[in-house]
């Protein structure tokens, strides 16, 4: 029987899925959105929303409690100053955890954890690297031309 026994095993030994838990939230609150399984990301939503409630109340003691879980001190200064203001007004359920598949190797179920409000942040990164890839590709295509040319011009002088 499972009774009072709440959260996640994952498989690990404690140390390891508190390991675990911490990297997926700081990369959560880094990155606004991470693709993990299913179950990891059921796992982590309670922890998350924890450090977004303590990221609205704004003190020393709650920025310390939060220093105290998250791996970095930019993803505490993110939290308290990005993320959390997004939620004033609203009381929980900031997380979506989004179902895209299955993973190839072992067949688990993959999900996107992010945040709500995030879509625009996203998809800003997301059109800065089609640009920047863009770029990239113009550049090696230029650079592709010369090199034809030098090499169309290198044949001649040899005859």
């Amino acid at each position: 029987m499972r009774h009072r026994n709440a959260g996640y095993k994952l498989g690990r030994n404690p140390s390891h899925r508190r390991a675990l838990l911490r990297n997926l939230v700081t990369s959560v609150i880094l990155e606004d959105r991470v693709e993990t399984t299913v179950a990891k990301a059921k796992a982590v939503r309670p922890h998350v929303e924890k450090l977004i409630t303590l990221g609205k109340k704004g003190d020393l003691h709650a920025r310390r409690q939060a220093l105290s879980f998250l791996q970095t001190r930019d993803a505490v200064t993110r939290l308290f100053d990005t993320v959390a203001p997004r939620y004033g007004d609203r009381n929980g359920g900031y997380l979506r955890i989004v179902r895209r598949g299955f993973q190839r190797g072992d067949g688990a179920e993959k999900a996107f954890i992010e945040l709500l409000g995030a879509e625009a942040i996203l998809d800003e990164k997301r059109q800065k690297r089609a640009e920047a890839r863009a770029k990239k590709r113009e550049e090696l295509q230029k650079a592709m031309a010369e090199e034809q040319a030098q090499a169309g011009e290198g044949g001649e002088e040899k005859a």
